[in-house]
C-alpha cells in the first residue's frame, strides 16, 4: 500500500480523542471520516484533526455511510459498550454482503460486555475476512515495553522466566455517565479497567516475539469485588446530580474497587501468576498507572505519576479546574505531576502506529480480537468468583451465558465479599 491508509473514527467521546490526539506520532493513516450520534462532537472531533493536521475528516450519523465511503480503509471502532457490538455486526455485515471494502477494524477495549457478545464480535470480523484489532494501549506504553525488554534480555536470559506480575489502574472515577451504569457498561471499575491490567499482566509474562496466548494457559481465577467510596449514600447522591439523575448508585450500583489473583501456566510448564487491582475510589494528583514484574533474580516497576516533569501552585492561586496536567486530575494548587504527552506516555501512540502499520501490511495486530476474547473470558470468570466467593477452575466452568450481577443491575455491595467468611 503505497498512499495513506484511510481511517474512520466511530464515536467522538473521551476516548476518541485520546487517539486523535495520538496521531500526531503516527505515519502512513489519515483520519478522514468521524460518525457519532453525537453531531456536535462529532464535528468538534474532526476539527481536532484538522488543528493536529492528522486529517481533514467529513462528519456523519451514518453508520453505514461511513462504512461505505470509498476513502474509507479501516475503522476505529470507539462507541459505548452497550452499542458496540451491533455496530461491529452491521460494519462486517456491509463487507461481506460486499457492499463496503475495509482492510481492518480496530475496537477500544473492553472487546464486549459478555462472553457470548466478545465471540460474536470475533466471529463477525473472521466472517468478513478483515484483520481484527484489539485497542489495548497500555501493552504498548514506551515505559511498559521497554523494561519488559530488558528484564527479558538481561534478566530472564540468565535467570530464569518471571513468575510475578502485577498491574493495577486507579483514579478518581470516569467522565460520562454510561460507565456508571452497569447494565450500559457491562459491569463497574472490574470491566472498565481489569482488561488493561490482566493484559498487561499477561504481556508481562510472556516472551518478546511470542504470543500470550500460546505461552500462558489460563488456570484459575479468584477475585472480590466492593463498593467502597461511590455506593456511600453522599456520594451516590453527588452522581445522581452531576449526571442529571441518570447515575442511580443508591438503587443500582457498581463496584468502585476489583482485586483479581489469575494463576496461569506459562510455556516452559511454570505456575505465573498475575495480581491486578483497578479502583474508582482513589484520590491522588489522577490517573495513576503501575505495574510490577518480578523473576528470581531480578525486578522491574512503573508508575505514571513518578513524573520527570512536576509543576507547584500556591494556595493564592484560584484557577479552574482541568485535566491539564495529567488525566483524572484531582487539584489545581500544590505540587503535581505533569505528564508530557499522556498519549505517548499510556501507550496510544505506539498502539496506533502498530495498527496501522500492521492494516498496511495485512498483517494480524499482535493485539488483535483473539487477545480481547481471552481477557473477556477472564473478565467473566472475575465477576463469577466475586459473586460465589470460590477460586473459578477455567476448565471446569461454562461462561457462554453468564452476565454479572452488576451488568443485571441487581448486585447487593452490602452482601459482597461475605461468604468467605
Amino acid at each position: 500500500m503505497n498512499q495513506p491508509l484511510g481511517v474512520g473514527i466511530v464515536g467522538s467521546g473521551f476516548i476518541g480523542n485520546f487517539h486523535v490526539q495520538s496521531w500526531v506520532g503516527v505515519r502512513g493513516a489519515d483520519i478522514v471520516a468521524v460518525q457519532s450520534r453525537n453531531e456536535a462532537t462529532a464535528k468538534q472531533l474532526a476539527e481536532r484533526c484538522r488543528q493536529l493536521g492528522v486529517g481533514d475528516p467529513t462528519t456523519t450519523d451514518d453508520l453505514v455511510e461511513l462504512v461505505r465511503d470509498p476513502r474509507v480503509q479501516a475503522i476505529w471502532v470507539t462507541a459505548p459498550n452497550h452499542v458496540r457490538v451491533e455496530m461491529i455486526e452491521r460494519i462486517c455485515e456491509e463487507v461481506a454482503s460486499g457492499r463496503a471494502e475495509l482492510v481492518g477494524i480496530a475496537i477500544e477495549k473492553p472487546l464486549a460486555r459478555t462472553l457470548a457478545e466478545a465471540r460474536r464480535v470475533v466471529d463477525a470480523i473472521e466472517g468478513a475476512g478483515i484483520l481484527g484489532g484489539y485497542l489495548e494501549n497500555q501493552v504498548f506504553a514506551p515505559g511498559l515495553t521497554r523494561s519488559k525488554e530488558i528484564v527479558w534480555t538481561r534478566g530472564a536470559a540468565l535467570a530464569g522466566s518471571p513468575y510475578l506480575a502485577r498491574a493495577s489502574e486507579e483514579h478518581a472515577g470516569p467522565h460520562r455517565s454510561w460507565f456508571w451504569n452497569g447494565t450500559e457498561q457491562g459491569g463497574g471499575v472490574l470491566s472498565d479497567m481489569m482488561c488493561h491490567s490482566v493484559e498487561a499482566g499477561r504481556f508481562l509474562l510472556t516472551p518478546p516475539g511470542e504470543d500470550a496466548n500460546t505461552w500462558l494457559t489460563p488456570i484459575s481465577v479468584s477475585a472480590s469485588i466492593a463498593g467502597l467510596k461511590w455506593t456511600r449514600p453522599a456520594y451516590a447522591d453527588r452522581l445522581a446530580a452531576e449526571y442529571d439523575q441518570q447515575v442511580d448508585y443508591r438503587n443500582h450500583p457498581s463496584e468502585d474497587y476489583a482485586h483479581a489473583v489469575v494463576h496461569l501456566e506459562n510455556g516452559d510448564g511454570e505456575l505465573v501468576v498475575i495480581e491486578a487491582t483497578t479502583s474508582w475510589s482513589y484520590v491522588g494528583a489522577g490517573l495513576r498507572l503501575s505495574f510490577e514484574l518480578l523473576g528470581p533474580e531480578y525486578s522491574m516497576q512503573v508508575n505514571t505519576l513518578d513524573t520527570p516533569a512536576k509543576l507547584f501552585l500556591s494556595r493564592e492561586l484560584q484557577g479552574e479546574q482541568g485535566e491539564d496536567l495529567v488525566e483524572k486530575q484531582n487539584a489545581e494548587q500544590g505540587l503535581m505531576p505533569l505528564l508530557e504527552d499522556e498519549a505517548v506516555t499510556y501507550g496510544y501512540t505506539d498502539e496506533n502506529r502498530h495498527m496501522v502499520t500492521s492494516f498496511r501490511a495485512g498483517t494480524t495486530p499482535r493485539e488483535n480480537v483473539r487477545d480481547g476474547l481471552v481477557i473477556t473470558e477472564l473478565m467473566m470468570a472475575a465477576y463469577l468468583s466475586a459473586e460465589s466467593g470460590e477460586t473459578i477452575e477455567l476448565d471446569g466452568v461454562d461462561l457462554s451465558d453468564f452476565v454479572p450481577q452488576v451488568a443485571q443491575g441487581t448486585w447487593d455491595p452490602r452482601t459482597a465479599g461475605r461468604r468467605r467468611r
